[in-house]
């Protein structure tokens, strides 16, 4: 990105939290729901949400400003992404985990960054697996969040009839569901704490997976893994720990893994000369307030999956300027 000229552009950086504040506070109060049917007055679309007209009205001006609704005279309707995506029955709708994940937990943890960064690290995943509810709601959240990078890794990497997959900190299962449904002899094991497995047996009944899927509760780093396996996956871990147990992970799974069995690593990354991209970068700024963080990068990884014994190593963009997936080959 360029570098920036004009005081008006560090204003906007500097207000961007009430954007944020104002799209969480339209799904709060389910106006992209409401406006499923067609465009209505402030009125009537109060009445159905139940705010009072005049504070909706404050509400609506900024959400309009911001592009997710349109209006035309004395009525809104949703924006053709908005009917999209944050419309709670639209098929494609990840509102929820910008309401309650973004919204009401990595937002306000990101007031910790200061103190991170001072050196009083409180890290963000630490705090949702100490608590049972934070760790389900944190994971129902995610699932909606996960199900379109899951779609585009099932597509992206292809992987040879593979029929043992171990999903590390799997979380709902999203990656699970997707290559199962790929992959028709695939059998799952999703590794995670007893909370999140709970929620992943859910989203594995609702799929009609249950006779497909196994797990093992607890914690990635001191559960014993199973072995032979043909696939070992880990989604947004590696962001999520110290910079010690990522060679610890590594090495969990490479003897986890067959011979010539796969690792399929995929998370936040940034470029190697430390300069974005922006989507990526901010991610890992969340992800400082962990005890001993790590700003990934391909080449790091890559490193790192080398020294634990794979080879054939290779990655790519899976959500472009945001998330990348690297694949490696346990070696026969």
């Amino acid at each position: 990105m360029d570098a920036i000229t004009d005081v008006r552009e560090i204003s906007k950086i500097a207000y961007g939290f009430m954007g944020t504040q104002a799209l969480v506070a339209g799904l709060d109060a389910d106006v992209f729901g409401r406006l499923r049917d067609g465009a209505l007055t402030a009125a009537d679309l109060a009445e159905k949400v139940g705010v009072r007209a005049d504070r909706l009205a404050m509400l609506l001006t900024p959400l309009v400003a911001l592009g997710l609704l349109t209006k035309e005279g004395d009525r809104y309707a949703n924006a053709p992404a908005s009917a999209k995506y944050l419309d709670p029955e639209a098929p494609e709708c990840f509102g929820e985990y910008i309401r309650l994940q973004v919204g009401k937990q990595i937002y306000p943890h990101a007031l910790n960054i200061g103190k991170a960064l001072a050196g009083t690290p409180v890290g963000l995943y630490q705090e949702v697996a100490e608590d049972p509810e934070e760790a389900a709601a944190f994971s129902h959240s995610q699932h909606a969040g996960s199900m379109g990078p899951a779609y585009l890794m099932a597509r992206k990497v292809e992987l040879d009839a593979p029929q043992r997959l171990l999903d590390v900190a799997g979380g709902s299962g999203a990656f699970t569901i997707t290559l199962c449904r790929k992959y028709p002899e695939l059998h799952a094991t999703i590794l995670d704490y007893p909370a999140v497995v709970d929620v992943a047996r859910k989203y594995m009944a609702e799929a009609g997976l249950e006779e497909r899927v196994e797990y093992i509760e607890g914690d990635a780093l001191e559960s014993a893994w199973p072995i032979e396996q043909d696939v070992v996956l880990m989604s947004y871990l590696l962001s999520a720990v110290g910079k010690e147990d990522i060679g610890a992970l590594m090495r969990k799974a490479h003897a986890a893994l067959r011979p010539g069995g796969k690792l399929v690593l995929h998370d936040f990354m940034v470029n190697a000369g430390g300069t974005g991209p922006l989507s990526a970068a901010l991610w890992m700024l969340v992800m400082v307030t962990s005890p001993e963080p790590v700003r990934l990068t391909a080449e790091y990884l890559e490193t790192e999956v080398e020294a634990a014994g794979f080879s054939e190593i290779h990655s790519d963009d899976l959500v472009p300027t945001i998330t990348k997936v690297l694949v490696a080959t346990k070696k026969g």
